[in-house]
């Protein structure tokens, strides 16, 4: 079996798919993307296609190497969610062709169905506990919200009460057999999150996500040693290399995305390697159907899995929503706030390709906002 063509597909509201296509009529679909540099992605991946036109599908790890390594600059969001995109499509090849779901190639499920949340309150988060009973009506036994809006440097009383405040609200719908995670979204300094981690203690959080920027990794320690809350954090690191300082922080839930970490095979590696530090794996993914799908294959298959996110009615999905390009929805169907066990071969998920080809002739052009303190200075989004 040889790779014949490698196609790309912008689709709304800010998702990038690839299709690899051999010459024995086998296809493979994976999902390429960063977020707001979805076009640059793009071109990444048709670079990396020059590598794997004419070869065999099933070399993926030898792929992987190539595409990673094979050139003298490496790394980065760009080429990691290159390589993830085209990883996805390979194991989904690979699973096809051995007529088996990814998870069974990968040593077999360790679980039957894999526990998920989803997003509330949006990036300026509000009516939290509205938005939060919906879930609840929904299935859903856990959500996750942004603990703020934009935060000045120093964090004043009134935008730490407003974080305390919703936590409250969220506790207060959930009770006490639900899970509420709470993001910070690298908008906080150190200082504030060492200020207001601990503060959130009472209303027991699943984890706080990203207290700091993903470039002041040597910071999480502090963090972790500083309350009792559960720190997460992962969406903004690419390889298990980069992982490595966030665990030996302490970290205890890793978050790599499997449409920018590598995809399916790096990801296995940073859920082995999080093992070690007994930290759990919870994959980022407020992304598309392609995504959630591989991200399913190795929440089925990773003893040390958490939970899963997903972005059915995220605040993103303008245009488009997360079952739009898929024929049969009946894989993301929840049940009690999980997904069922994936039994098709490959990713599992049966793509509309009439309606992904259709909405690449519109694409989208979504870019990450750009904020401002009251000052008029840069504020983290």
């Amino acid at each position: 079996m040889k790779i014949t063509r490698v196609e790309t597909f912008l689709v709304a509201p800010r998702w990038l798919f690839c299709r690899v296509e051999t010459d024995e009529g086998i296809v493979g679909w994976g999902e390429p993307v960063v977020e707001g540099r979805a076009h640059t992605v793009r071109t990444a991946v048709h670079e990396l296609a020059e590598l794997l036109v004419g070869e065999d599908p099933l070399r993926i790890e030898d792929h992987w190497q190539r595409m990673t390594k094979g050139a003298f600059y490496r790394g980065g969001p760009v080429l990691s969610s290159a390589v993830a995109g085209l990883d996805q499509a390979l194991w989904d090849i690979a699973g096809k062709a051995f007529d088996a779901p990814v998870h069974q190639l990968l040593g077999g499920p360790v679980r039957d169905r894999v526990r998920v949340y989803g997003w509330v309150g949006g990036d300026e988060p509000t009516e939290i506990a509205e938005a939060i009973a919906a879930q609840v009506e929904a299935g859903l036994t856990a959500v996750k919200m942004n603990g703020s809006g934009r935060m000045s440097r120093a964090g004043t009383v009134a935008e730490i009460d407003g974080v305390l405040a919703r936590l409250a609200a969220a506790r207060e719908v959930l009770g006490p057999h639900r899970d509420v995670a709470v993001d910070f979204h690298g908008r906080f300094t150190a200082a504030t999150a060492r200020r207001v981690i601990p503060l959130l203690a009472d209303a027991h959080p699943m984890f706080v996500e990203e207290p700091v920027l993903p470039e002041h990794t040597h910071l999480l320690g502090d963090l972790v040693r500083s309350s009792s809350v559960p720190i997460a954090c992962g969406e903004r690191l690419y390889s298990r290399h980069e992982f490595l300082p966030a665990l030996q922080a302490g970290i205890a839930v890793a978050q790599p995305d499997l449409s920018h970490a590598g995809g399916i095979s790096e990801v296995r590696r940073i859920g082995s390697l999080a093992e070690v530090y007994d930290a759990q794996l919870a994959p980022h993914c407020p992304l598309g159907p392609i995504a959630l799908a591989a991200s399913l294959q190795i929440a089925f298959a990773t003893p040390n899995f958490l939970i899963q996110e997903q972005s059915l009615g995220i605040h993103y999905n303008v245009g488009a929503e997360l079952l739009d390009y898929v024929v049969d929805r009946e894989m993301f169907r929840f049940v009690d706030g999980h997904l069922p066990r994936p039994t098709r071969p490959g990713l599992g998920v049966l793509v509309d390709e009439d309606a992904v080809r259709r909405a690449d002739e519109l694409g989208h052009e979504w870019r990450s906002p750009t904020w401002r303190h009251d000052d008029g200075s840069f504020a983290e989004w």
